[in-house]
C-alpha cells in the first residue's frame, strides 16, 4: 500500500463552499443594495424569485426567514415581501452581512461606526483596568511580538477591544462589539495599511499596558479616547474612501 506524497507542500487554504441557501442569502442582498430590489420595493413572487437566484423554493424560504430575523424583508402571509430600509429597520446582523460587501458602504458610514467606537471604548476601558488590570497588562505583553504588517494590526487590535470588553465584565459591551466583527476585521487592514496609524497604535499599546500596571484609570480612559479619536482623521487617509 502506497501513500501518495507531493513534491511540495499544496495549498489547502481552501474557502468553504457556500451553502444553498447561503449563496441565496448573498445574491439576494446584492440586489437589494444595488438597487435591483430598492428600499420598499417588494420582491417578486416565490416562483420567479427562485428562478432568478437559481435555488429550489424550500431554499428560498429559509432564505427569506433568515432576512426577515436580522430586518432585511418583511414577510407576510399572503401579500409580498417586502424591502425593508434597513439603515432605521435593521439589526445587528446587518451590519456582518454589510461586511462583505464594504465597498456599497454609504460614504460616512464607517466614519460614524468610529464615531459609536469612541463612545464606548473609553467607557469600557476603564472597567477593564478596574477589574483586570493584570489581566489586561499581561494580554498587552503580546505586542512585542506583533509583526509591522496591517494584517498583524488588525488583528491584535480587535483582540485588544475584545479583551477590554471581557475583562470589563458588562456583556452588554461584548455582545454589542462581536456584532461588529467581521466588519471590523474586514476593513481594518485599510486603516493599518497606513505607516503612521500603525506606529500610533503601536505608542497606545505601550502607553496602556503602563497605564494597566500602575492601575490609572483616568490615564487609560483618555489614552482609548485619544486614539479613538486620531483614528477618525486616519480612517480619512486611508485607500478605502
Amino acid at each position: 500500500m502506497t501513500t501518495y506524497q507531493s513534491p511540495s507542500d499544496p495549498d489547502l487554504s481552501w474557502h468553504p463552499i457556500q451553502k444553498p441557501a447561503e449563496l441565496a442569502e448573498s445574491r439576494l442582498i446584492q440586489t437589494i443594495l444595488n438597487n435591483t430590489f430598492p428600499i420598499n420595493s417588494h420582491l417578486p413572487g416565490e416562483r420567479e424569485l427562485a428562478e432568478l437566484l437559481g435555488v429550489t423554493r424550500p431554499t428560498l424560504r429559509e432564505t427569506l426567514q433568515r432576512l426577515a430575523r436580522d430586518g432585511w424583508v418583511e414577510i407576510h402571509q399572503g401579500k409580498p415581501t417586502r424591502v425593508r430600509d434597513y439603515w432605521k429597520e435593521g439589526r445587528l446582523g446587518v451590519l456582518n452581512t454589510l461586511s462583505n460587501h464594504p465597498h456599497q458602504l454609504p460614504e460616512n458610514f464607517i466614519p460614524d461606526l468610529l464615531y459609536v467606537r469612541l463612545a464606548m471604548a473609553p467607557m469600557y476601558t476603564d472597567l477593564a483596568i478596574t477589574n483586570a488590570p493584570d489581566d489586561l497588562a499581561q494580554f498587552l505583553e503580546g505586542r512585542h511580538d506583533l509583526k509591522d504588517t496591517a494584517e498583524a494590526y488588525a488583528v491584535f487590535d480587535w483582540e485588544l477591544h475584545h479583551q477590554l470588553t471581557i475583562l470589563g465584565r458588562n456583556p452588554v459591551f461584548i455582545l454589542i462589539l462581536n456584532g461588529f466583527k467581521d466588519l471590523y476585521l474586514n476593513l481594518a487592514p485599510y486603516y493599518f495599511e497606513l505607516p503612521p496609524a500603525r506606529a500610533h497604535s503601536s505608542r497606545y499599546y505601550d502607553k496602556l499596558a503602563q497605564a494597566a500596571e500602575d492601575r490609572d484609570v483616568n490615564r487609560a480612559k483618555a489614552l482609548t479616547e485619544e486614539i479613538m479619536r486620531d483614528s477618525i482623521t486616519f480612517w480619512r487617509q486611508t485607500k478605502f474612501i
